[in-house]
């Protein structure tokens, strides 16, 4: 039964990778996750459907941060699911959901992002550009391909495969003209072999850039700060949504309590019933 749910979960890997647009590194993440619940799951068949008992495996996930074990026994149920379309009926038991506190998003300030970008040389100004301005996710930077940069668009392709036209600024123009007069790529904007850069090479170094300044960010917090400036200067959620590439708008919802939290501070500092004479409230 365990090599029957090997060969399943292969299956279900190369439909998420090929069919649903994942990356290779959420691939690799949701291999091992899935190694690991079927090392641990019972495994019995019960007439014409099989029944996967994930108690054994919540056990050994005692301790772990909630938020990992949300991750896992989603990755999991996802899984069941793809199953359960797929022919294959299954039933689950012990995926009682874990309940974890919605965290908000952690946006670089914009005063940070400039002053990051004077010790930036030509190729790394065009990975914070990116990043920043067009509110890229990681895996979507590094195979960005030269065909799907046009004069003042660049095409995206996300999650599913899905397609989103986003505007380049002018600052970007230029630094995209320069860096490929200078770089030659020839498929993928940031290229070695022709093949696309490693994400985590790409992540590290986006981590050393704003350790320069002192700071500890990753790229998906310069996503955060796209999102979160464009809606703290009036652009509507639709069109942030769109934007980002997000499938569902209650996604980017969690901007707008970023956003409010902002004015509240600001409200806050600003009002003067708010503060006493020697500024406290």
């Amino acid at each position: 039964m365990q090599n029957f749910f090997q060969k399943k979960s292969e299956a279900y890997l190369f439909y998420l990778e090929k069919i649903r647009g994942y990356s290779l590194e959420t691939i690799r993440t949701y291999r091992l996750n899935l190694q690991e619940a079927l090392q641990y799951a019972v495994i019995e068949k019960e007439e014409n459907i099989i029944i996967i008992n994930l108690i054994p495996y919540r056990t050994k996930l005692v301790g772990k941060n909630k938020k990992t074990v949300y991750k896992k026994v989603t990755i999991f149920r996802s899984f069941c699911h793809y199953l359960n379309e797929h022919e294959t009926p299954v039933r689950l038991v012990g995926d009682d959901s874990v309940k974890v506190g919605q965290s908000l998003p952690k946006p670089i300030a914009t005063d940070y992002i400039k002053e990051a970008l004077a010790y930036c040389d030509s190729e790394e100004k065009v990975i914070i550009y990116l990043l920043y301005a067009l509110g890229l996710r990681i895996s979507e930077l590094v195979h960005l391909k030269l065909k799907d940069i046009t004069p003042g668009w660049v095409s995206v392709k996300g999650k599913g495969d899905k397609i989103r036209q986003i505007p380049i600024l002018d600052v970007l123009q230029q630094a995209l003209d320069a860096y490929i007069a200078q770089n030659s790529p020839k498929c993928y904007l940031f290229e070695k072999d022709g093949e696309p850069s490693n994400e985590n090479k790409m992540r590290y170094r986006v981590q050393k850039i704003f350790k320069k300044i002192g700071l500890r960010a990753t790229p998906h917090q310069l996503r955060h700060a796209f999102a979160s400036d464009l809606l703290n200067r009036g652009a509507r959620i639709n069109d942030v949504s769109e934007l980002l590439g997000h499938s569902s708008l209650t996604t980017t919802q969690v901007y707008t309590k970023l956003t409010s939290n902002v004015k509240m501070k600001n409200y806050k500092n600003a009002h003067p019933l708010c503060r006493s004479e020697n500024g406290s409230v």
